[in-house]
């Protein structure tokens, strides 16, 4: 496959996965908007940020390193399958062996809710773990598909599975609100099924078919895709496992990083359940476009540079055609990133006060909830940024560089826990996104660094995508001081007249930040239009 035709399946990929996660993201502000008129903010809190980091904490410790290795450098082509099939099973006994033992912390280290707000803590923990050991069930399918980039699978199985898991919370939230914790961990362990068995719906009927043999795959039948030893071969490629095995202590501290205002909230009491939901649904609310736009964007295109940049090697011993290809996307995902960051920032800040007044009412809007809201669109420019630096980064290191980049990490998340603990003791849930803020800022110094030093040799200049054009500054600024001015003139105690006033300032403010980006930004514009708008009906899978 060349170059251009990677990169353009790592960008239909991107699409479909912004699309994806949209339609995840509009769901769950649906459901979290519906479930908020039912039930208490404690039982928010205890699902949201508990449940959902056990959850988190075991699929991404199981999982994460595996794929990180597995599709590296183009791993169907240089490994294999066979070999890599065998080392995927492997997360499925890691996975048991990681539920056990986060089931003991939460059950019997962590301290337990009261049980008439929250009912059912001991047994939705039990699940919410099996819950997710039973997702590892698809994980060598997944990486399968993602290496062939089959496109449309991941689509259709996420949205089938959050559709089932949004109908079965629904449902239970009217008719059998007594089951308390009960209705979100039936809801939880029927989203992780709906995921493996449309992956095995999938493969089931694409093996063996016309289909895959036209296409080349590398396996012809099911029973090639259970663990096997091949006569003459070692039962899995160590190369690839000792990859994992740093991907593996990279990911610990990674996961410490991404979820660390909850394992301090988990672990240090330094919030109330309530509060805690709270904090949740805001950061929810705050990380939306970060979460449908950017983590697409990084997670697909991750694979394009793993596939078009020969890990471990520098610039000048690489291929120069498919360097300069590289570069130039950097290029132009570090301006995509940098534009939608800045805008979320601007608008974050005259608007978070109206969101959260339409989305919970006085719940979310009184308080520090537009405090939340408003310094989260800062953080959301960062985590772009972060991002797509990171992106880069980790497909180019060496497996050398990954091992120091550990210990780099260790660092990171050391100073993040200690910097979340002082600062939310003295400004509340703010303090943690401070705490993000300044981290986020050293990963991304770390990873321009690393940028600069790669591209050094070479005539070409990714960074330069960090850098917008002055009018498109201007543009920004303008419209920051309008809608700050307008929602101190029209904002939000005034009644609907005025709050549709308000919106509509911040729609003509908009179209003039978009006019300016299309005008002066001609060649990001043309590279959205040619990369990162997806061709359905060109793609079979």
């Amino acid at each position: 496959m060349s170059t251009e035709d990677v990169l353009k399946d790592a960008s239909t990929l991107a699409s479909y996965n912004v699309l994806l996660q949209v339609m995840f993201r509009a769901l769950t502000f649906l459901l979290n908007a519906f479930t908020l008129r039912f039930v208490s903010k404690e039982l928010i809190g205890v699902v949201n940020v508990r449940l959902t980091l056990l959850y988190s904490t075991l699929v991404f410790l199981s999982r994460e390193a595996f794929r990180k290795a597995c599709l590296s450098g183009g791993s169907g082509t240089n490994h294999s399958w066979r070999q890599v099939i065998n080392l995927l099973w492997l997360t499925l006994p890691l996975g048991a062996l990681w539920a056990v033992l986060l089931v003991y912390v939460w059950l019997w280290l962590l301290e337990v809710p009261d049980a008439r707000s929250v009912p059912f803590y001991s047994p939705a923990v039990v699940l919410f773990a099996l819950g997710g050991v039973q997702e590892l069930l698809a994980e060598p399918l997944w990486v399968l598909a993602q290496a062939h980039m089959f496109v449309r699978l991941k689509v259709i199985s996420e949205s089938l599975a959050m559709i089932a898991k949004c109908s079965v919370t629904v449902v239970l939230v009217v008719f059998a609100r007594d089951w308390g914790l009960y209705i979100f961990a039936a809801a939880h362990c029927v989203y992780t099924g709906f995921l493996v068995l449309c992956y095995v719906t999938y493969f089931v009927r694409f093996l063996g078919s016309k289909e895959a043999s036209e296409e080349r795959f590398p396996l012809q039948s099911l029973r090639e895709l259970l663990p096997s030893k091949t006569e003459g071969e070692p039962l899995v490629d160590w190369t690839l496992a000792r990859l994992t095995w740093s991907f593996f202590k990279q990911s610990f501290l990674k996961q410490i990083l991404t979820e660390g205002e909850r394992y301090v909230m988990t672990f240090l009491n330094v919030l109330s359940f309530g509060d805690q939901g709270v904090y949740d649904i805001v950061n929810n609310l705050g990380s939306m476009v970060a979460r449908f736009v950017f983590l697409p964007i990084e997670e697909s295109f991750y694979i394009f540079f793993a596939k078009v940049i020969e890990r471990g090697k520098d610039v000048q011993s690489q291929k120069q055609d498919e360097v300069a290809i590289a570069a130039e996307v950097l290029t132009f995902l570090l301006k995509l990133v940098l534009v939608i960051g800045l805008i979320i920032t601007v608008f974050g800040y005259g608007y978070s006060h109206l969101a959260l007044d339409i989305y919970g009412g006085s719940l979310l809007s009184s308080g520090t909830g537009p405090s939340l809201l408003r310094c989260y669109s800062g953080y959301v420019l960062l985590l772009a940024v972060n991002g797509v630096t990171e992106c880069f980064v980790f497909a180019a290191m060496s497996q050398k560089q990954v091992d120091k980049y550990n210990v780099v990490m260790l660092g990171l998340s050391v100073s993040f826990l200690l910097l979340s603990y002082v600062l939310t003791w003295r400004a509340g849930g703010v303090g943690f996104i401070l705490a993000n803020c300044l981290n986020m800022g050293l990963r991304i110094v770390h990873s321009v660094a690393f940028i600069r030093r790669y591209f050094g040799p070479s005539p070409w200049r990714p960074l330069r995508g960090l850098l917008p054009s002055p009018l498109l500054v201007l543009a920004l600024l303008v419209s920051a001081v309008v809608t700050a001015l307008s929602e101190f003139a029209f904002c939000c105690a005034r009644g609907w007249f005025f709050r549709l006033l308000h919106v509509s300032v911040g729609g003509v403010c908009l179209c003039f930040v978009l006019l300016t980006v299309y005008v002066t930004e001609t060649r990001l514009v043309q590279f959205v239009q040619t990369q990162l708008l997806p061709r359905y009906g060109k793609k079979r899978h």
